[in-house]
């Protein structure tokens, strides 16, 4: 175990500050997961885990125990020091730093229906954790992010997923790139989409699918549009025309599930 760190101007600190920047977490490709449960779903899902920051006044030492055992990784600061270090305010006064993986359409492992959640351009990572939370819930194969405009390793995104984004398989590449993908693999293409679109609910989600969401401010790109197998709308019943994308997504991949009677991927 390393010696009790006091000081935010620490190196160890000042390099974990870093990440907390876009920039730094590509060059270093290293980013931080708070809190024990995703620190061990970050573990389960093979993720590399470097060192480990803790807190002994705030540890619950129940819920950390077998994360404490990794005696090497063990990096003690004070209280003063993990207020700086940690984003969330509940995060159990534990911490590590992770290396990232890469996210290539070509690793995903489909199965032999798939079911896959695409999104274009998303900009907000609570909308990008929540979405990899309903991934979770509803068992969709994968989740593909095309042009991002914010990464999978932002500390919201985390927060905000509750560490699904370790749960699912996930990508990330251009919309021409997936479009070009799914093709290839024989998957349909639903894009929610507010002109020339039928109710989600009359679309046939049972076989192999893909649904795509695209930004609240400028919708879906014509490319996907134009490419699509189907355009969808959810019906809207008050004075305004759209919902926020992480509910809009709940809603169709659920509905999906239902079409499906809620089978496992198999």
């Amino acid at each position: 175990m390393h010696f009790l760190i006091t000081s935010t101007q620490n190196p160890k600190v000042k390099s974990l500050l870093a990440l907390e920047k876009p920039r730094e977490r590509r060059k270093q490709q290293l980013f931080v997961v708070e809190g024990a449960k995703e620190v061990r779903m970050a573990l389960e899902a093979g993720y590399k885990i470097g060192n480990i920051f803790f807190c002994e006044e705030i540890l619950d030492q129940r819920e950390s125990a077998d994360l404490l055992r990794e005696d090497k990784l063990l990096v003690p600061v004070s209280k003063e020091v993990f207020d700086k270090i940690a984003i969330r305010e509940s995060s159990g006064g534990i911490l590590a730093v992770a290396e990232q993986k890469t996210h290539r359409l070509q690793d995903i492992k489909l199965s032999k229906n798939p079911l896959l959640l695409i999104l274009e351009a998303v900009e907000k990572p609570g909308n990008l954790g929540a979405i990899l939370r309903t991934a979770d819930a509803a068992g969709v194969d994968a989740v593909i992010i095309c042009d991002p405009q914010t990464d999978f390793y932002n500390p919201n995104v985390i927060r905000s997923s509750i560490g699904c984004v370790f749960t699912k398989q996930i990508a990330s590449a251009t919309s021409e790139e997936t479009i070009d993908w799914l093709r290839k693999n024989e998957i349909k293409i639903f894009c929610t989409y507010l002109k020339a679109s039928k109710p989600y609910h009359e679309s046939d989600f049972i076989g192999p699918s893909a649904i795509v969401m695209g930004t609240e401010a400028t919708g879906l790109s014509d490319g996907w549009v134009q490419n699509s197998s189907a355009n969808i709308i959810i019906p809207m019943q008050g004075k305004i025309d759209s919902m926020n994308v992480s509910n809009a997504a709940a809603v169709v991949v659920f509905e999906a599930m239902r079409q499906r009677g809620f089978a496992k991927p198999r």
